[in-house]
């Protein structure tokens, strides 16, 4: 059953990696297996697309949203925007997914976005910031399913020294206060560890306001 109510006193302390709170094992598998339930009706509503960069490179992940606002890239530039390149509107948030960021954010407000990022075999992500939105006041939260991925943690500048750490699915990953700017980035995946997706690869849920 999911823990749709996940409080602040059900949720142990992170330990701390150059700012970033990690929640190692916070969602357990039936909890993991009720998103994962939660997304394929995203998925249907909103499909899975390639994002191009606004230099016109296309990703290695492959993309959605759901909420009121999704964010997008394409030759256009990074934005929010209300519907899917498709021209629909993003599905909502599910309950599930919004639990977990009342457990962990430290918010009264609501999470405007939920970017769904799906890895498949050889995709990664390069160091970056999120720095789209117009509160930076609000935290990041990062929700890992699927196989493991290295996760990539920086500082406030592209040149700062950074750390590496493996997130495991139903890892949480919170960036806020001086982490909230912090570059970041996936190295690489391991595929094949989780078998909580059929056919493999990792998920990773961030949800944002923007």
């Amino acid at each position: 059953m999911m823990k749709n109510d996940i409080n602040l006193a059900d949720v142990p302390e992170p330990h701390w990696v150059r700012g970033f709170a990690v929640y190692d094992g916070l969602l357990d598998s039936a909890v993991q297996a009720v998103i994962v339930s939660d997304l394929r009706h995203v998925v249907a509503a909103a499909p899975f697309y390639v994002p191009v960069t606004p230099g016109g490179r296309e990703m290695s992940v492959r993309m959605t949203c759901a909420g009121r606002l999704g964010w997008v890239t394409d030759q256009s530039g990074y934005r929010y925007q209300p519907l899917h390149p498709q021209g629909t509107a993003w599905p909502a948030i599910p309950d599930s997914i919004l639990a977990v960021w009342r457990a962990v954010s430290m918010q009264t407000r609501e999470p405007d976005c939920c970017l769904v990022n799906w890895y498949g075999d050889g995709a990664k992500m390069g160091l970056h910031q999120d720095r789209d939105e117009d509160d930076f006041s609000a935290p990041v939260v990062s929700i890992s399913l699927g196989d493991e991925a290295l996760f990539r943690m920086g500082g406030l500048e592209r040149s700062a020294g950074t750390q590496s750490v493996w997130l495991r699915s139903g890892d949480v990953v919170v960036m806020g206060g001086n982490a909230r700017l912090a570059w970041h980035g996936v190295d690489r995946v391991r595929h094949g560890s989780s078998a909580l997706l059929p056919k493999g690869g990792r998920i990773n849920l961030t949800l944002r306001v923007a």
